[in-house]
């Protein structure tokens, strides 16, 4: 019995694994090899290359291409027409498939629309990669980068909102109350809100 929905037009290759409760939207094309968590939504003209392993929860808009190598935790957004290389230096004319390089996209984060992710690359959790922007190198949990190259230029919390740091390093989101600390370079959640 089928525990996921897909439309008529989606390509489903024997051998990949979804999870329950995912939605796979026209003309989108899931390899055999790959691992979709319980309750993704695949959006128009995604393709999903064997090796991939997407978390739970996990939103890809339209246009969006997983090549093998990259791995996304729970409940990432991926924006529409992002992409993800996994060859450092590809050439038509030479075989690389034993070259593939590892991407891996922390819990909660959200690469933006038309954002370009260089291969051999960690994107922090809860890290927000604005649009157009192009990653060349590891983003740390709740940065927020944008540009090309990307370069950061400040913090979000897990609601997406920019973080505004007191004397002491404290902040809270204004949606959720949630209260983060800025120590030695990194931000770390400390409490929920009233804390």
């Amino acid at each position: 019995m089928t525990t996921y929905q897909a439309h008529e037009t989606a390509v489903i290759d024997p051998g990949s694994i979804i999870g329950k409760g995912t939605r796979i939207w026209h003309f989108s094309h899931i390899m055999s090899g790959c691992t979709l968590g319980d309750n993704c939504n695949i959006g128009q003209n995604v393709v999903v290359s064997p090796g991939v392993v997407l978390g739970n929860g996990v939103k890809v808009q339209n246009n969006v291409s997983l090549y093998t190598g990259v791995t996304c935790e729970d409940d990432v957004f991926l924006g529409p027409g992002c992409v993800f290389t996994n060859v450092s230096n590809p050439r038509s004319a030479v075989e690389r498939r034993h070259a593939y390089e590892k991407t891996h996209v922390g819990k909660g984060a959200t690469v933006g629309a038309n954002a370009t992710i260089v291969c051999g690359n960690t994107i922090g959790a809860y890290a927000f990669i604005g649009a157009g922007a192009v990653v060349t190198k590891d983003v740390l949990p709740y940065a927020l980068v944008v540009g090309n190259p990307s370069r950061q230029t400040g913090w979000v919390d897990e609601y997406g909102h920019r973080l505004e740091f007191d004397a002491e390093g404290n902040a809270s989101c204004h949606e959720s109350g949630e209260l983060y600390c800025l120590s030695d370079g990194r931000v770390r959640k400390i409490g929920p809100a009233g804390q």
